[in-house]
């Protein structure tokens, strides 16, 4: 399978979101979009980065960015993850793990010297037309949207 780059289409999705609403990429069309993907809801990094993409959800939405996160947790934990942190964007479901192979950001990683298969921390810019136009796969967990700002600057 070939690793997704700047220039190519973003992958269609739908998933349910936290909410158990059904969602598709192409609903953001005309917007762009930061979607993240993110290993596991409620663990220390995966919080700081939806804490930061929270602390900034205005101002990205004032710039026009829809910010849409994901990951294999259960549509429970996600509500649970948004309740406890008040974040005001969509979580999408994968539980199934289709979106994380669709977007190349599922494999091997390692902690504590063992190795084993998981999300890989990427986010990912996708313009008004659905086209990728930034990949990031070095997330600064704590300054994510900045991170996307620096990038988007130059």
């Amino acid at each position: 399978m070939a690793k997704l780059n700047v220039g190519d289409k973003a992958p269609a999705i739908t998933a349910k979101n936290q909410y158990g609403e059904t969602l598709s990429l192409s609903d953001f069309m005309g917007k762009k979009v930061i979607l993240y993907f993110y290993p596991k809801d409620n663990t220390p990094g995966c919080t700081a980065e939806a804490c930061n993409f929270r602390d900034n959800y205005q101002s990205l939405l004032a710039e026009g960015f829809e910010v849409i996160g994901v990951s294999i947790n259960t549509e429970r934990s996600h509500r649970n993850f948004t309740n406890k942190f008040d974040l005001p964007f969509n979580l999408l479901v994968d539980a199934d793990q289709k979106i994380v192979n669709d977007y190349h950001v599922w494999g091997e990683k390692m902690l504590y010297g063992k190795k084993f298969m998981g999300t890989l921390r990427t986010t990912f810019i996708i313009d008004e037309q659905g086209t990728i136009t930034h990949i990031i796969d070095k997330v600064d967990n704590a300054n994510a949207s900045q991170q996307v700002r620096e990038l988007l600057r130059g």
